[in-house]
Parts: structure tokens; sequence; C-alpha cells
């Protein structure tokens, strides 16, 4: 089930902006202390890097993603997730604007 909508959660107004503006996302902290992003990635080939695990969840768009140390690129589009490890990297390619939610474990 995809999230449209976060409850009850404090948003940073200043933007995160990253690639010359490709991604743009703000962070959002839950009561319980849980952080996450909600963002957009514009059309572009980028590498982002991780230090806590993240799970990618499309709400919107769709893009191809790598993980380090693979060669297979795969599809996400919205209501689907793919997680990456923390401390490693992916790829993405996206050819629409692609609207995420980035959990952090």
């Amino acid at each position: 089930m995809m999230t449209e909508k976060i409850e009850g959660a404090a948003v940073t107004t200043r933007a995160n902006v990253y690639f010359d503006g490709k991604c743009v996302s703000h962070t959002l902290q839950l009561a319980d202390g849980t952080k996450k992003s909600v963002g957009v990635v514009l059309p572009a080939t980028l590498t982002f890097n991780t230090g806590a695990a993240e799970v990618m969840e499309c709400v919107a768009g769709s893009c191809e993603y790598k993980l380090a140390g693979s060669s297979e690129w795969k599809k996400s589009a919205a209501g689907e997730k793919f997680s990456i490890p923390a401390n490693s990297s992916f790829e993405i390619k996206v050819t629409e604007a692609y609207h995420y939610i980035c959990h952090f474990a």
C-alpha cells in the first residue's frame, strides 16, 4: 500500500537540494523520533551514498536503480519500494519526475 500522507510530523522547512537541483527533499521527524525525507528526483542519472540503511518508497513516477556491487538495473514504480544497506550506495536513473519517501532505518 502506498503512503499518501504522513500524519503528526515536524517538517524542516529548508529544502535539502542535491545535484544542482536534480533532487530536492524535506526532512520529517515523527513524534517517536523516526526520521524520513520526502522529495522528488528530476530526470537524471545520479549516485547516492547511504549512512543509515534506507527504504525508498515511490509515491509517483518511476525510476531504475542499481545497488552498489550489482550490475542489474531494476525498476521501481508508484507503490513499490527498494532497500539500500547502510554505508553503501545506489545509482538511480529517472526519466520522469520520481516522487519518493525515504525511510531511514
